[in-house]
């Protein structure tokens, strides 16, 4: 069974406006801690199902870059993507939004599709031993980051 995270928060703004932030992927640094944003591939400009992109990391002094491409795009509703490096599958990360009295609720779901191997290398790469409660922490924050963002613009 592969290892999977998943972490849900309540926010009040529309789902589509999440959704459009949560799928800029070139904004994505302004959410998480890990992420310093993507730049769309080929001949992508947005967030579309086969739409592939160069995603940018860092962990401390340790940087790397990670090959995506997205999966689901349905505004308002679900975003994913998958990642690998080198043609090695890594994760597939997965926004799942639903409407709410108040606004919607986001659901970050990361599942972990390294061999072990890949486990083992990307450990060294990214300086993280433990990727599953490295990960929870980070998608803590940014889902934190992405409320106050979304709330800040349902506000103004």
């Amino acid at each position: 069974m592969a290892d999977e995270v998943s972490v849900t928060r309540e926010i009040a703004a529309p789902a589509e406006r999440v959704w459009a932030l949560v799928a800029d992927l070139p904004r994505m640094g302004e959410w998480s801690p890990e992420n310093e944003g993507a730049t769309w591939r080929d001949d992508a400009t947005g967030p579309a199902a086969g739409a592939r992109f160069v995603g940018r990391n860092r962990n401390g002094a340790k940087r790397w870059t990670t090959d995506g491409v997205v999966v689901d795009a349905d505004p308002g509703r679900l975003f994913s993507f998958r990642i690998t490096v080198k043609g090695v599958k890594v994760a597939e990360w997965r926004y799942a939004l639903e409407p709410t009295a108040t606004g919607c609720r986001i659901t970050e779901t990361w599942t972990d599709r390294r061999n072990a191997l890949a486990k083992l290398v990307g450990g060294r790469v990214s300086g993280v031993s433990d990727r599953r409660t490295h990960n929870r922490s980070t998608m803590e924050a940014t889902l934190d980051r992405l409320k106050a963002a979304a709330e800040a613009a349902s506000s103004s």
